[in-house]
């Protein structure tokens, strides 16, 4: 890492990161624009939260005062939640970003690529971003998975939403050669709901296997990230039913109202939260959680791998 490069680490994460202590990067997009504002807040601490009750230290990564945050503090988040002025940062946003001094949220491409730079190896979202529903005429994809395939990190989500296309998604990973992994399943999940019509390649039991795999992965220099797809729990997901018939509706509006590129996301995520009366936007803070739970238990195996 260019030590031209602003960067501003939270004495906890610096402390852990010095003595090879489990830390766990968090991105904060989803507090400035995937949560509605007033629950973001609590939601954050609540994620970092659980980081913790695995035993690890969370590092929420933002910009701030034109500096890159490794971890903030309830300040931070705070100027993270409530600023009207935070813009979403992909990885081709940061110098702007930086330069000009703005606040910005990371997005999963972010956050992985500065997790890697500062030597954090596991990283909790909610879902990665993939390829879009029509991508064959719009070249709509986001930017996560080539992101993906020059971070070397551990990525636990929940998959990806069901607005977007699963089956073109993992097609992609697979021509990045991102590796895949099903957390004690072999479907590949789908945010909202557990399981979508696509399998994963390979299948795995625990946090210290997740820590095996990534301790090869790093053996053979590879320069992508490991995704551990953790399925929501079966208690959290949302009926099956509704979700097909909302997921229907919203693509349907999508046409009859010309959205297209960035705005659709937004859009169905909003037409979600709407149609569900909440249990979607309930849905997703519990899988969240369940992520940061689980990086965190296999950031501890990790690190005590790594000390043997």
């Amino acid at each position: 890492m260019s030590g031209d490069l602003p960067v501003t680490t939270h004495p906890d994460v610096a402390a852990a990161l010095r003595a090879g202590d489990a830390v766990v990067a968090l991105e904060s997009t989803i507090i400035s624009h995937g949560l509605p504002p007033g629950r973001n807040i609590q939601v954050a601490r609540d994620i970092e939260g659980a980081v913790r009750s695995s035993g690890a230290v969370p590092a929420t990564i933002a910009v701030l005062n034109g500096s890159i945050r490794i971890g903030l503090d309830d300040g931070d988040l705070e100027a993270i939640a409530t600023g009207e002025d935070v813009v979403k940062a992909s990885t081709r946003d940061l110098p702007v970003v930086l330069a000009q001094g703005v606040p910005g949220a990371t997005t999963v491409a972010a956050t992985a690529w500065l997790a890697s730079l500062v030597g954090i190896d596991v990283f909790a979202t909610g879902g990665i971003g993939g390829v879009h529903r029509g991508a064959m005429t719009s070249w709509d994809e986001s930017a996560d998975l080539t992101g993906l395939a020059t971070s070397p990190v551990v990525v636990v989500c929940a998959g990806v939403k069901s607005i977007l296309d699963v089956p073109a998604t993992l097609e992609r990973l697979e021509t990045l050669s991102v590796g895949v992994v099903g957390y004690r399943t072999e479907v590949f999940p789908g945010f909202y709901v557990r399981h979508t019509e696509s399998g994963v390649p390979w299948r795995v039991e625990s946090a210290r296997e997740v820590a095996e795999v990534h301790a090869a992965k790093r053996a053979l220099e590879s320069p992508q990230a490991l995704v551990v797809a953790n399925p929501i729990a079966a208690e959290h997901e949302m009926n099956r039913e509704l979700h097909d018939g909302v997921l229907a509706s919203g693509l349907a509006a999508l046409d009859e109202q010309g959205i297209r590129g960035k705005d659709v996301t937004p859009f169905l995520l909003a037409h979600f939260h709407e149609q569900t009366q909440g249990a979607s936007l309930d849905a997703n803070i519990a899988l969240v959680l369940s992520n940061a739970r689980l990086a965190g238990e296999i950031a501890v195996a990790a690190s005590a791998s790594a000390s043997s």
